[in-house]
């Protein structure tokens, strides 16, 4: 069985609905990560998570240069005082970076795809990749981080965007 992945872009209410934790990580959980995968890479990301293609479980998939890894119910459990200032791109927003500040180091804590409790110390951009990844497990998104000045700079993109969604969500 194949599921078909399609990308949700801004607009769409699952980007802005919690996901729901994942009780047990059994074979529907691992079937979706091995389908999110190959859709990650073929949307041309770093990361995914699982409600960017309509699926409301705490789960991403990221490749950060070391190969393709699953993180379920993901919880950032210390952060540094530090902060530093990257611009960040997102799947759910084509075209559109904005400076966001976000903790310099993170502790995770987090279940592996073979229901394993993993704790680890983060920096760079792997800390940058699971807080962008957890924001969206969130109901977050990058246009949150946005300066005014960054909002109004993208307003159109963004009306455009969400004018796009409508025109594709069903009629009820």
């Amino acid at each position: 069985m194949t599921i078909k992945l399609r990308l949700r872009t801004y607009g769409d209410p699952c980007l802005r609905k919690p996901a729901r934790p994942v009780l047990a990580v059994g074979p529907a959980e691992r079937m979706l990560i091995r389908e999110m995968i190959p859709a990650m890479y073929a949307f041309d990301g770093t990361g995914l998570a699982a409600n960017q293609v309509g699926i409301e479980a705490k789960i991403f998939v990221a490749d950060i240069g070391e190969g393709p890894f699953a993180v379920i119910n993901p919880e950032i459990i210390q952060a540094s005082v530090k902060q530093t200032v990257l611009e960040e791109g997102c799947l759910s927003f084509p075209g559109i970076h904005i400076k966001v500040k976000r903790p310099e180091a993170i502790r995770v804590k987090y279940l592996s795809e073979r229901n394993e409790t993993i704790e680890a110390e983060l920096t760079g951009i792997p800390a940058k990749v699971f807080q962008h990844e957890i924001d969206h497990l969130n109901g977050r998104a990058i246009i949150d981080h946005a300066s005014r000045a960054e909002k109004l700079k993208f307003k159109d993109q963004l009306a455009a965007l969400e004018s796009s969604h409508r025109k594709r969500a069903p009629r009820g």
